[in-house]
């Protein structure tokens, strides 16, 4: 029964996925970490992360914008160093009520204040550097990344298409770190592979959805999930 709600979890999920370009994986880690277990949700999400993020790049390719994903792929892995170790000496409780405070301020500062000011370039950076610690820990550095590209993307195809590969890159990273620690086993693998399917419609079904419906109205319901996922793992 878990696995099956974890399915409908990282179904809903990744039709957002397909649509922003990031949320996918900081909407479904929450519940994951409750039905799986944290290092069993870290090592599945990863691994569908990476796959959308391959799909959306592909069908994409054109309207990324090389020069940025470089920067934003480098300074993240550097923070992702960071934040793998950061999990070998912090509780796995004291991790989740962390990371439910930075998804709760992430989306309550996107949905009070709409108007967006521009930061400096160094804070950028930081952003960039927290964006990848975050990764490095729960396989969801979204939630912030998001708040360096909506300051530096302004063309919605290029601020979605140039978002995917950066997981494809990071998450290719996190595998191999997975894999050097043993992480995987025969109960994820097995959960990845069937995993497969119903995120390749729910990529499907997002694609054409984006298509239709403003970017504004499904990142407002973005980050009201944000909210509610970042609250349930606090309280």
């Amino acid at each position: 029964m878990k696995e099956f709600i974890f399915l409908i979890v990282l179904f809903i999920a990744n039709i957002i996925q397909a649509i922003t370009g990031f949320a996918g994986t900081v909407l479904a880690m929450p519940a994951s970490m409750y039905l799986l277990g944290i290092d069993n949700a870290k090592v599945v999400l990863n691994m569908m992360a990476l796959i959308s993020g391959l799909l959306i790049a592909i069908s994409s390719y054109k309207s990324i914008n090389k020069k940025e994903l470089l920067k934003i792929c480098t300074i993240m892995i550097i923070g992702m160093c960071i934040g793998i170790q950061l999990c070998k000496v912090i509780s796995s409780e004291w991790l989740l009520i962390v990371y439910g405070i930075i998804i709760i301020v992430v989306a309550g500062k996107n949905l009070l204040i709409h108007k967006e000011r521009q930061l400096p370039g160094i804070l950028l950076l930081c952003v960039l550097i927290i964006a990848g610690i975050i990764h490095g820990m729960f396989v969801s550095g979204g939630a912030l990344l998001v708040v360096y590209a909506t300051q530096t993307f302004k063309d919605k195809d290029e601020f979605r298409a140039t978002i995917a590969p950066v997981w494809v890159v990071l998450n290719s990273f996190l595998i191999a770190s997975q894999i050097y620690s043993h992480e995987f086993g025969t109960n994820n693998i097995r959960l990845i592979l069937i995993s497969i399917i119903p995120l390749m419609i729910a990529t499907w079904i997002g694609k054409r959805l984006a298509q239709k419906v403003s970017q504004k109205l499904f990142l407002t319901i973005t980050y009201i999930l944000l909210l509610i996922s970042g609250i349930s793992l606090v309280v």
